[in-house]
C-alpha cells in the first residue's frame, strides 16, 4: 500500500489550495449571506484548468486522475461549500456523463467547452415525486421523426440556471417486462421551451445556484440521446456512483476546516486560566473529529483509486459519501460546541459549515439510500 500522493497530485492540491485561499477564502461570507453564485470565481477556474481535472486533453480536460479531482473538491470545500458543490455537480454530473456514455460528436460539441471551463453543465434527474426514488421519473421524451419532444418537471437541480446545457432524465418507452425505460438526454439551454427558475431560499450552500426546469414541448434532435437508450438507468446509477465520490470529498473539506477552526480556537481561548485545549472534554472532541477526518480521507482516496484503477467502487463511493458527509455535520456541530456562544454567530464560520454539511446527508442519495446502496453489494 502507497499512501502518498503522486507529484502531479501533491502540485493540484497546492495549486487548489493556494487559489482557495487568496480568492475564493475572503468572500466566502459573501457568497453565504447574498446566496449569489460567483460566477467570477468559476471563470477563473475554468481559466485554471480545475473544471476539466478528470478529462483527457484531447477535450479540452487536464488529463488527471478521480483521485486528483477528489483532492480539488476537498481544498474548495474546504473554504466554501457552496462554491465545492457547484464545482463537483459542474464536473461529475453536469460533465462526466457525456465523457463516460457520449459519442465522439457530443464529446466534441458538449464536452469541450464544459472541460475548457468555458460553460457549466447540469444535470436533470430529481423530480417533485422522484427523489431518492429515480425510477419513478415522470418526465417523458417522446420520438417525433428525427427529433425527441420532451416535457416534465425537474426540481433542485445544481448550476441550472448558468448552464449552457443540461443532461435530463426521460422516460422514452417500456421495455419487454412492460418497466419504464429511462434515457439522458443532451439539452441545451437556450431551446425553446426550457423555463429555468431559482426561487430556492436555501439553509445552506446559499451561493450554489439551485433551480427549479420546465421542460414544456422541447424538441431536441434524436442525436442527443446520450449512450445505450436501454441502459439510461444504469448508465446513470454509474454517473451517481462517481458523483458521490466528490460529495464525499466536500464533505471532507467541510469536516478538515470544522477540525481547523476549532483546534485553532481552543488553543486561543482561555477559561479558569488556562487555553480550553488543555481540558480533557475539549481534548477528546478535537480527538474524535481528528480520527473521524483522517478515516473520511482513507474512504474518499480509496473509492477515487478503485475508480482511477477500473475496479468495482458502488459499496465504496457509498461507503465514502456515507462517512465523510455523516463526518461533515458531526465536526461541524463539535466545532460551535467548542466555539460556545461564538459558534453560533456567523463571523466565526463553524456555523456555516453546519448549514453547508446538511444537505451533503440528502443530495446525490440521502444517507439512508447509501446504507440501501451498501446492503445490497453485500448481498441482501
Amino acid at each position: 500500500m502507497d499512501f502518498n500522493l503522486t507529484k502531479e497530485q501533491s502540485m493540484i492540491r497546492k495549486m487548489v489550495r493556494d487559489f482557495a485561499e487568496e480568492v475564493i477564502k475572503p468572500r466566502t461570507i459573501e457568497i453565504d449571506k447574498e446566496a449569489k453564485f460567483p460566477v467570477d470565481i468559476f471563470e477563473q477556474m475554468g481559466e485554471l484548468g480545475l473544471l476539466g481535472i478528470p478529462f483527457p486533453e484531447e477535450y479540452g480536460g487536464s488529463g488527471g486522475d478521480t483521485l486528483s479531482y477528489a483532492i480539488a473538491v476537498e481544498e474548495i470545500g474546504r473554504v466554501c461549500g457552496s462554491t465545492g458543490l457547484s464545482y463537483a455537480a459542474a464536473v461529475s454530473l453536469g460533465a462526466s456523463p457525456i465523457y463516460y456514455f457520449g459519442t465522439e460528436e457530443q464529446k466534441q460539441e458538449y464536452l469541450k467547452p464544459l472541460a475548457e471551463g468555458k460553460a457549466l453543465g447540469s444535470f436533470g434527474l430529481t423530480e417533485p415525486n422522484a427523489g431518492s426514488d429515480a425510477g419513478g421519473t415522470k418526465t417523458t421524451a417522446v420520438i417525433d421523426g428525427d427529433d425527441f419532444i420532451i416535457n416534465g418537471e425537474k426540481c433542485f437541480i445544481t448550476n441550472a440556471s448558468y448552464a449552457k446545457t443540461l443532461i435530463v432524465t426521460a422516460v422514452t418507452g417500456k421495455n419487454e417486462k412492460g418497466k419504464n425505460i429511462i434515457s439522458a438526454i443532451i439539452v441545451p439551454t437556450d431551446t425553446e421551451g426550457v423555463k429555468i427558475t431559482s426561487n430556492y431560499d436555501k439553509m445552506g450552500v446559499r451561493g450554489s445556484d439551485t433551480a427549479e426546469i420546465v421542460l414544456d414541448n422541447v424538441r431536441v434532435p434524436r442525436a442527443n440521446l446520450l449512450g445505450d437508450p436501454q441502459k439510461g438507468f444504469s448508465q446513470f446509477l454509474y454517473t451517481l456512483d462517481g458523483g458521490r465520490i466528490s460529495i464525499a470529498a466536500l464533505g471532507l473539506g467541510i469536516a478538515q476546516a470544522s477540525l481547523e477552526k476549532a483546534l485553532q480556537y481552543a488553543k486561543e481561548r482561555k477559561q479558569f486560566g488556562k487555553s480550553i485545549s488543555n481540558f480533557q472534554a475539549i481534548q477528546f472532541k478535537l480527538a474524535d473529529i481528528a480520527m473521524e477526518v483522517e478515516l473520511s480521507r482513507n474512504m474518499v482516496y480509496k473509492a477515487a483509486w478503485l475508480k482511477d484503477n477500473n475496479q468495482p467502487f458502488t459499496k465504496e463511493s457509498a461507503y465514502a459519501k456515507l462517512f465523510a458527509t455523516e463526518t461533515a455535520f458531526r465536526a461541524a456541530n463539535q466545532a460551535i460546541q467548542i466555539h460556545g456562544g461564538y459558534g453560533y454567530m456567523r463571523e466565526y464560520e463553524v456555523e456555516r459549515y453546519l448549514r453547508d454539511a446538511k444537505l451533503l446527508e440528502i443530495g446525490e442519495g440521502t444517507s439512508e439510500v447509501q446504507r440501501l446502496v451498501i446492503a445490497r453489494q453485500l448481498g441482501c
